[in-house]
């Protein structure tokens, strides 16, 4: 079967519900999934999904093909992905799919797919669509359960998370997955909850569910500086991504979170590596030095993150995007529900959490800017910029450059960042710098990089 290549993307698989996403291309997913599975000795798969409409036709549908392939199904019902993932290691399978669109708008769906332990992306998704249009399928009569994993996750966390003091928090899900389990599981570590946006619906009617962008926060800051709440929290779509704010309307981003959970790990495991991503801050490696730790930068993507995780042996990992990876006391997947439990339990150690979140390194920076180009473009671009940088560089003034993924130039005073998208045809770019103007010299050096490339599509900044 012909399917459409666009959505086979480089963490997961995407696409828009009824046009290249229907039950028709699930089911054959599921076929291809399941061969994988017995391929690789893992061909029982834990089904989850996302509070998206289209959600329980398209998992049923990917069961359908599993099944079809020889492989057994979970189905654990309607669950954030950390949820699915998890139960991957409760139920003893190691292979799981949460269908979730993540923080896509809500005519999106996808697939977030591991299995045997490990998260299917880059090449193995490829690889997965070519076996789908041959149709290279094995075939048997796969079983279909059920099962709840959600008390034994709560229980998981509350068991061994525990809070110095009650916290009085405001959480909003955005009427993401994450409302059905967020609320209870702060209770259950003794928290007071205010509630904003946490009833379930697959249409987002109140804002999107994305926490790294500022306008979504508006409502929990308001609510937050206008309560008892000390705190802020926020999640994406399908509960794999936090977005954290202080009591006088600060935003904490995921690499300032970062330092706090990395300085809490390196107290139990000096020397221990922690993992961050191109478009973190640049004060993240020093100050997990400072602690006894080894910092690694690497590619943003869960994905990829994920991969390095493992092949280090690092026991933290976190990327800008919101997205942290805890492999002390946790499996070592991006889980933004216990990544509040285990930073509430950081700051219920303090008697106002304040200060703590207020004090961590900071440097003015600006959000992620995105180059609108054509499909395409932006790997070539950069693949450009990258030849050039190892020819004469355009970037005299470096200290260092990073081009792992995308170009990071690092000077003594602040870094830049130009590096492509992998789920939309955007260079994204982003910059940081002790002073405004040092900021300014720094965009100006990727303007002069940059616009050569391409003169006829104006920069974002």
């Amino acid at each position: 079967m012909k399917v459409p290549a666009e959505i086979f993307r480089a963490y997961d698989i995407r696409g828009v519900v009824g046009k290249t996403l229907t039950p028709a291309i699930a089911r054959e997913i599921g076929r291809g999934l399941g061969s994988v599975g017995r391929e690789r000795g893992a061909a029982t798969f834990a089904i989850g999904r996302d509070g998206r409409l289209s959600g329980p036709e398209l998992a049923g549908a990917l069961a359908e093909g599993l099944n079809a392939a020889g492989a057994d199904v979970i189905d654990i019902g309607m669950a954030p992905t950390p949820v699915t993932y998890f139960a991957a290691h409760q139920l003893g399978c190691g292979s799981c799919v949460s269908v979730t669109g993540s923080h896509n708008p809500p005519d999106y769906n996808g697939l977030k797919i591991v299995v045997g332990g490990d998260t299917l992306y880059g090449d193995e998704i490829q690889a997965l669509r070519k076996r789908i249009e041959a149709g290279q399928f094995s075939s048997g009569e796969g079983k279909r359960s059920a099962t709840s994993v959600l008390d034994a996750y709560v229980e998981r966390i509350a068991s061994d998370v525990k809070l110095a003091r009650r916290m009085h928090i405001a959480i909003d899900c955005g009427n993401g997955v994450a409302g059905m389990l967020a609320p209870r599981l702060y209770r259950a570590l003794g928290c007071e909850v205010e509630e904003l946006y946490c009833e379930v619906d697959g249409r987002f009617p109140n804002h999107h569910p994305d926490p790294s962008v500022p306008k979504n926060l508006q409502e929990l800051i308001s609510t937050v500086k206008n309560s008892a709440c000390e705190i802020g929290i926020a999640f994406d779509g399908d509960g794999d991504r936090l977005g954290l704010v202080t009591r006088d309307g600060e935003i904490i981003f995921a690499d300032r979170q970062l330092m706090l959970l990395a300085k809490d790990v390196l107290s139990r495991n000096p020397g221990a590596q922690i993992i961050y991503d191109v478009k973190s801050t640049r004060l993240l490696a020093p100050w997990i030095e400072k602690h006894g730790g080894q910092p690694i930068i690497w590619k943003t993507g869960h994905s990829f993150i994920k991969a390095k995780l493992k092949e280090t042996g690092a026991l933290l990992a976190g990327e800008m995007s919101g997205h942290t990876f805890f492999k002390e006391r946790w499996y070592g997947f991006d889980d933004a529900l216990y990544a509040g439990a285990r930073l509430l339990e950081i700051l219920s150690r303090e008697k106002d959490a304040n200060p703590v979140l207020k004090n961590l390194p900071n440097a003015p920076s600006t959000p992620e800017l995105h180059w609108g180009l054509s499909e395409g473009e932006p790997h070539a671009l950069v693949a450009r910029l990258q030849a050039q940088v190892k020819d004469a560089s355009p970037f005299p003034a470096a200290e260092r450059v990073v081009t792992i993924d995308g170009v990071r130039v690092e000077y003594a005073d602040g870094f830049g960042l130009a590096r492509a998208s992998n789920t939309t045809p955007v260079i994204v770019l982003r910059f940081e710098a002790d002073s405004a103007a040092a900021l300014e010299r720094i965009k100006k050096d990727f303007r002069r990089a940059l616009q050569p490339l391409k003169p006829d599509a104006p920069l974002p900044y």
